[in-house]
């Protein structure tokens, strides 16, 4: 072979080897994770979680140590986050196994990934979110002209509040006659509806009682008033598929400690509170009051029922809200296969899965 013809040769092997490398990244990695196998307990599981009282059971997990204990050997790591996007970003990017999240953004993770990538395994939290507004502003006429902060673009509460604007005629923007939507952290939020520079905010808990109680902000809107029964999920947790074939029993392990953890919230109201309050002066550097503290908890129920029938409605709002062209197809979106082991186990009812298990 002449020296021109091997420089040929070895540069197209280098070149397919490159491109076999770079079609295993990430999220797309084809038969390989479609045929990952149960690998046992993982050696470590990467645990997020969003420092608010809707993630109240995953503060009091981590903290009274109910996901140690059923973890065992297994290393647990923790990883908080402003919001869900940011949550979104850390699990296809795999530095993080398992996350309670927003509604929203489970659902945007599983369309990013085109049904692969991850599984909704749990609900957490149903409740819990508020549109808060300045005392002069009466109706939602009056918001036309206003600034309403969410915490994140494409959040749970952002698609919310721009379906509920939607619904109500309403155009968002900086005219005169629209809303204007900014995307803002909770703690900023806060700040700036104290200046003036906001005037209101569709907030979780605790951020709306904080606006409430500490800012002189009025509930406009409860989002519990356009559900059924006042129930929707504002938190649930999701796992990356891949982590959920591979080590099934530390997904196991997780949910129980998921549901002691619930279950310790139930049964010891005022010490759940502590727990959550001081986990939450470790994480973002202040403790509620009791007033805040005591009207959030009564604004949430802590439940392991993601209430699985209101996921097509949530695709449907993310288009209606502007956040996503098409409703994601929710289909295979979950596997409650575990966490109905679990709670038969404690002798406790089943979860639905509303036909969210089935492509």
């Amino acid at each position: 072979m002449s020296t021109q013809r091997r420089i040929l040769a070895t540069s197209l092997a280098l070149l397919t080897a490159l491109t076999a490398l770079s079609g295993c990244s990430r999220i797309d990695r084809g038969d390989d994770a479609a045929t990952a196998q149960d690998k046992g307990a993982a050696a470590e599981v990467r645990l997020g979680y969003i420092p608010n009282v809707t993630h109240a059971a995953a503060l009091i997990g981590v903290d009274k140590g109910f996901f140690a204990k059923e973890l065992g050997d297994t290393k647990l790591t923790t990883q908080t986050f402003n919001a869900g996007p940011e949550a979104v970003n850390a699990l296809l990017g795999e530095s993080m196994d398992v996350s309670f999240i927003g509604s929203g953004p489970a659902i945007n993770a599983y369309a990013k990934s085109n049904g692969e990538a991850i599984k909704l395994i749990s609900g957490a939290t149903s409740g819990g979110a508020q549109l808060v507004v300045k005392p002069e502003i009466n109706s939602p006429a009056d918001l036309k002209g206003k600034v309403i902060a969410t915490p994140q673009l494409g959040n749970t509460q952002d698609v919310a509040l721009k379906k509920w604007l939607s619904d109500e005629k309403f155009a968002i923007g900086a005219g005169a006659d629209q809303v204007n939507v900014t995307n803002t952290e909770n703690s900023q939020s806060l700040d700036l509806f104290r200046k003036g520079d906001v005037q209101g905010a569709w907030a979780p808990e605790p951020w709306s009682s904080r606006l409430v109680l500490d800012a002189g902000a009025k509930v406009l809107l409860d989002e519990k008033s356009l559900w059924d029964g006042g129930k929707f999920p504002t938190t649930v947790i999701i796992v990356r598929s891949q982590f959920l074939r591979e080590h099934p029993q530390t997904v196991e392990a997780l949910l129980r400690g998921h549901l002691a953890a619930t279950d310790f919230a139930l049964n010891n109201k005022v010490e759940a509170k502590q727990i959550v309050n001081n986990a939450l002066k470790q994480l973002i550097g202040k403790a509620l009051g009791e007033p805040v503290l005591d009207r959030a908890f009564d604004n949430i129920e802590l439940t392991l029922d993601p209430q699985a029938k209101s996921f097509p409605r949530l695709a449907e709002d993310a288009v209606t809200a502007g956040v996503a062209k098409q409703a994601a197809d929710v289909a295979g979106l979950a596997d409650f296969t575990l966490l109905n082991k679990v709670l038969s186990a404690a002798g406790k009812p089943t979860v639905d899965t509303a036909g969210l298990d089935k492509k």
